[in-house]
């Protein structure tokens, strides 16, 4: 029986898809969700515009493929898998902690659904990233901020840390099988280790001991969760020179109104602290979101302006319904939102231009993707390099002394 697996959202859906894919026992994964008998959607929720994009996709699926099972999971199954089921949208629906169950789910003849509960950890060793040249380690699950616009800690449950012991062994199976690099990620990664009193900085430590880790990367922190022991470590040759700090907003009204811990002065300090080391520094930014004056976006256009970011996630504001935020007056025009996207997204790309023109040289790339003879792959700043080389690159280490930088991309010739 052929399975294909359809993964909406974040990079933890993306490693979660991977366990789900490693307990497949006697079933095949397919590549062709036209040929399947099996289509796993592993759903996002974290809007309601996700929602939507999982639920089209289903009908979409099932028009094209009436004879296949469709089984939810993912974070939408919490959600919306009841509703689904009850439409017979979908076979099954699978929760967070049944993922290792999901061959012998899958055998089942009659519609299921098995959510299972919200305090589960796993414990799969993951061999390989099928069609990956990097490796996603998940390091902990769930969340205990309360972000006002945010359903993720209703769907992932708790912060909670996977064993140290399962991760490094984690990392040294995948390193093993020939990744260098690793990207680590989870629902609230920066809360690692909290509740058995270690920390994401004592962690990366023991992870840079483990043969072949050339690289490690962290998928996002929260600006409170960046201390003096992990500042330390940036120094390190194996860490990435870019961090990725969710910082959601730079005006203080809006950053209470969206029940944020970190405030526009602590962030500045922080941010320009670790710029001054050589980094890289990206973001999440919510445009848009209930309560954003002119007033308040104009101070916070201004506050972008003066940090050092490089990369950034801006985000439009989208209801999500059963959050605080959807239930707040002062709703931002949809236009406007749109035309505030814009003019950060603008800001950034001009702000990564300049840092890239300043950080050409000895760039250190895994190369990724292949067409032609041109190549593509990160550099240790998360910014991506088209490589020109007679030479099969793919899924190599290279350094580039020099590259050419445009305003669109940089450049190189191996």
């Amino acid at each position: 029986m052929k399975v294909y697996f359809k993964t909406f959202g974040c990079r933890t859906n993306q490693f979660d898809t991977q366990i789900m894919m490693r307990h497949l026992g006697e079933y095949q994964v397919s590549d062709d969700e036209l040929q399947s008998d099996v289509i796993v959607v592993n759903s996002c929720t974290v809007t309601n515009g996700a929602d939507s994009s999982v639920r089209h996709y289903i009908n979409n699926i099932k028009s094209k493929n009436p004879n296949a099972k469709v089984i939810l999971a993912g974070c939408g199954a919490h959600l919306k898998g009841k509703e689904l089921l009850k439409e017979s949208k979908v076979f099954g629906v699978l929760g967070h902690s049944e993922k290792a169950n999901i061959a012998s789910l899958l055998k089942q003849n009659k519609p299921f659904y098995e959510i299972g509960n919200l305090k589960h950890i796993d414990t799969t060793i993951i061999e390989d990233f099928i069609g990956k040249s990097r490796a996603f380690v998940k390091i902990q699950e769930g969340c205990d901020f309360a972000c006002s616009y945010c359903i993720i800690p209703t769907v992932r449950g708790k912060a909670r840390s996977y064993p140290e012991n399962i991760i490094l062994k984690q990392i040294e199976t995948l390193a093993s099988n020939g990744f260098g690099e690793f990207i680590l990620t989870g629902t609230n990664v920066g809360s690692y280790g909290k509740e058995v009193g270690s920390s994401i900085a004592k962690l990366l430590k023991k992870m840079s001991l483990i043969r072949g880790v050339r690289r490690i990367r962290i998928g996002s922190l929260e600006p409170i969760q960046v201390d003096s022991e992990l500042i330390e470590l940036l120094d390190e040759p194996w860490m990435s020179r870019h961090l990725h700090i969710a910082i959601q907003h730079t005006n203080d009204n809006m950053l209470k109104v969206m029940n944020r811990r970190n405030r526009y002065k602590s962030d500045f300090d922080l941010l320009w602290s670790i710029a001054e080391k050589g980094y890289a520094l990206g973001t999440d930014f919510i445009v848009g979101h209930p309560g954003e004056s002119e007033e308040f976006w104009q101070d916070a256009l201004l506050g972008v302006q003066r940090l050092p970011l490089t990369h950034i996630h801006a985000f439009t504001y989208s209801k999500r319904d059963n959050t605080p935020s959807a239930t707040m007056k002062q709703q931002v025009r949809g236009d406007i939102a749109k035309a505030r996207h814009a003019q950060l997204v603008e800001l950034i790309r001009t702000k990564n231009f300049e840092f890239r023109k300043k950080h050409n040289t000895n760039l250190q790339i895994l190369i990724e993707q292949s067409k032609d003879g041109c190549f593509e792959g990160l550099d240790q700043y998360f910014n991506r390099i088209k490589v020109t080389s007679q030479i099969n690159l793919h899924g190599n280490w290279i350094t580039i002394p020099q590259a050419e930088v445009t305003n669109e991309r940089t450049y190189a010739i191996f």
